[in-house]
């Protein structure tokens, strides 16, 4: 079972603002492309077809910013699971900006998305439990390695 998961990327130059800074909406792509690459890394899409297709709202997102990324930095993603729920899971992600100093916590975030699945018939969504398959994979993190 998986509690955890890093990610690697460079911040792109249509990513930045004016200043060639990281504009901030990009943390949270880069926290949804770390959950993505996590749901892969355990055989899984965030987007299903099969039968059991559900989806994966975010009910909650809020990150905190100390220092910026600027265009061609790498930065590294640590995601960590912080609760599942039969109906949701919540994370925390760490951005480490990488290089040749060493690496140094320059952003922190949270999200908490739920599992929906859509009435066939009336395209209404309704909250589902997490499919067995996928919640038999996923673990909360040990309290100790959670920060508040």
């Amino acid at each position: 079972m998986a509690c955890e998961f890093r990610l690697v990327r460079q911040v792109e130059f249509s990513e930045t603002d004016m200043a060639g800074i990281m504009h901030f909406s990009n943390f949270f792509r880069f926290m949804e492309a770390a959950e993505h690459a996590f749901f892969r890394s355990l055989g899984f899409s965030i987007h299903t077809t099969h039968p059991e297709k559900v989806g994966w709202p975010r009910v909650h997102a809020e990150c905190d910013y100390s220092s910026p990324l600027r265009f061609e930095d790498s930065v590294e993603i640590h995601l960590l699971v912080r609760e599942r729920r039969p109906r949701s899971i919540s994370y925390s992600f760490t951005f480490r900006k990488l290089g040749p100093d060493p690496p140094r916590e320059v952003a922190s975030g949270k999200l908490t998305v739920a599992c929906i699945r859509r009435d066939p018939v009336t395209g209404n969504f309704s909250s589902a439990i997490i499919p067995e398959a996928i919640a038999a994979q996923i673990e909360p993190a040990p309290p100790e390695s959670l920060r508040s």
